[in-house]
């Protein structure tokens, strides 16, 4: 499916008298010199006052560019999917942006033997239903027991825009997730941080395990990973925690509440089983921009039904009381 997005070009100031296609839409825009190459090789890629036009060409105040972000060939033509597979539930979309919440239990890209049981075949067939073809691409991914947001770009230059804030932390991400063992509850301008090298198990290698200083055989293989958390509320034997990533590797908060003595209630990978048939984390809250205006975007995935009835004895309205903590 075909994006354009258009710049109308601001006046001259005293220190840029002289300015381009190229100069307007790095400036005034935003692109990098690889977006803008991209986008000239494109058909019809960018054009001034509706007219195809090379990036070297002069501007003026009040000139329209218009410039194409992906062409209408390349969608997810290769992406596999099931006629019956229910709808996404989506919860917030815009011409650039998705945002779904993805059940437990569900892969988030095609991997292995899931090709076309995932959460973007499920996309893709939404999209083939409307007679749309994109070729969206996922901003992080969530493991197959984590219910919650993932978010996804419609195209490509969306896509690196969102990279960037991830690694600037403005797209952030809060998780909920129910710990085994009392924690003591924090008060809400109170976070902790957990950092660590992180790395593949090489005694299982289904999973991941935390690596420190002085034991490390082959350092190529872990990398740093921070998470921040607050206790929100406790009982005799269970804790809700909430948690931002800095860093996100694989299992990272499972191994991080793991090796801390408090695994996720239900993660048999890292703990033991519990009173949910699945890792209890469930990605709760996403804030982000919008990559072309800026407009800031809050989204919020509602709890699944084993996780709700899991933080039920938390108190009905524990996780609303500290939307507020949530910055």
């Amino acid at each position: 499916m075909e994006r354009y997005i258009e710049i109308l070009v601001e006046e001259r100031t005293q220190e840029n008298k002289k300015q381009t296609v190229e100069s307007v839409l790095k400036r005034q825009a935003g692109f990098t010199k690889r977006q803008i190459s991209q986008a000239k090789f494109r058909a019809g890629g960018i054009r001034k006052n509706g007219k195809q036009c090379r990036v070297t060409e002069m501007v003026c105040a009040g000139d329209s560019l218009m410039v194409c972000l992906e062409e209408a060939q390349m969608g997810s033509e290769k992406l596999e999917w099931e006629e019956d597979f229910s709808q996404p539930d989506i919860l917030y979309e815009d011409p650039d942006l998705l945002a779904v919440n993805k059940p437990a239990g569900m892969v988030t890209h095609p991997a292995g033997i899931h090709y076309k049981d995932t959460l973007s075949n499920q996309i893709a067939g939404y999209y083939r239903r409307k007679g749309k073809h994109l070729c969206v691409r996922s901003i992080g991914r969530l493991d197959r027991e984590t219910s919650g947001i993932v978010v996804f770009a419609k195209n490509r230059t969306a896509a690196a825009r969102m990279q960037m804030q991830k690694e600037n932390g403005v797209f952030q991400k809060t998780y909920l997730a129910v710990a085994k063992g009392r924690m003591q509850e924090d008060r809400q301008e109170t976070w902790h941080t957990i950092e660590t090298f992180v790395g593949p198990d090489p005694a299982d290698a289904r999973k991941m395990r935390v690596f420190r200083e002085g034991i490390f055989q082959s350092e190529f293989l872990w990398k740093k990973a921070v998470t921040h958390y607050q206790v929100l509320k406790s009982t005799e034997d269970k804790s809700l925690v909430q948690l931002k990533l800095e860093t996100g590797r694989m299992h990272q908060i499972r191994i991080h509440m793991a090796d801390m003595g408090h695994p996720l209630m239900g993660d048999t990978l890292y703990g033991e089983e519990g009173d949910v048939s699945r890792a209890a984390l469930h990605a709760w809250k996403t804030e982000c921009c919008q990559p072309f205006t800026g407009e800031k975007i809050k989204i919020t995935a509602p709890f699944p039904t084993d996780f709700k009835k899991l933080i039920s004895v938390f108190g009905s309205n524990t996780c609303e009381k500290n939307q507020k903590t949530i910055k």
